[in-house]
């Protein structure tokens, strides 16, 4: 299966507008007294240093290296070309003409050095340290030993039946669960977070959330904030 080749307006304008500029650049060089190969490596090196200026602005963003001899070889193409339409006389090129024709490779030799050695700055290599956040504490959920039960023993007729096993002791009051201080502290915190945002003191049921903390110990953390 063979595809059908379709000509690209803009290719085809680009390449029309290319070879006029290359032929005027050629005729502007060999009016100077550039003879030769010479008046044809003219035109490639004003063009080359176009494309290596644009293509610095594309890859590596705007900077005045680049944007200026983009412009020095834009004014070079455009003055080549505006100069060919009869505004001089290139039978009798004026000395100004001369001069500029004859030091152009030096400053197109400058102008490519600078623009494939200079350093590039689009990607910052310095990065910066992420702030860590403070460490809450594990706290470990105590737990209440099952009570142990004695062995029973058989009943007989003249003893007593056993006792009942006694019931699970009570819960340890909340002033005496063990607190960490850091875990008090980040606890004051999100409470004068909470009292900034809504204006009312934290409650025990939003603090024990926001910490993730056993009940008995939240209400031991709020008994010590008030």
């Amino acid at each position: 299966m063979t595809r059908s080749i379709r000509p690209d307006a803009v290719l085809v304008q680009a390449v029309i507008a290319g070879a006029l500029s290359f032929a005027h650049l050629h005729d502007l060089a060999a009016a100077a007294g550039q003879t030769g190969w010479k008046a044809w490596a003219y035109p490639v090196s004003v063009d080359l240093l176009l494309v290596a200026a644009w293509r610095r602005l594309r890859t590596d963003g705007p900077s005045r290296l680049a944007w200026c001899w983009f412009l020095i070889a834009l004014i070079a193409s455009l003055g080549a070309n505006v100069a060919t339409a009869g505004f001089l006389d290139l039978a009798h090129p004026p000395a100004w003409l001369r001069f500029g024709v004859a030091g152009w490779p030096a400053l197109a030799f400058l102008g490519g050095t600078l623009l494939a050695h200079a350093p590039d700055h689009s990607a910052d290599t310095t990065e910066k340290t992420p702030v860590a956040a403070p460490a809450v504490p594990d706290v470990e959920r105590e737990a209440v030993p099952a009570p142990t039960l004695e062995p029973q023993t058989a009943v007989t007729a003249t003893e007593e039946p056993p006792a009942l096993p006694a019931a699970d002791p009570a819960p340890a009051p909340v002033s005496s669960v063990p607190v960490p201080t850091a875990l008090v502290e980040h606890a004051r915190k999100i409470a004068a977070d909470h009292t900034a945002r809504t204006g009312t003191p934290i409650d025990t049921a939003t603090l024990r959330a926001r910490l993730n903390v056993p009940a008995v110990m939240a209400d031991a953390i709020a008994a010590q904030l008030t």
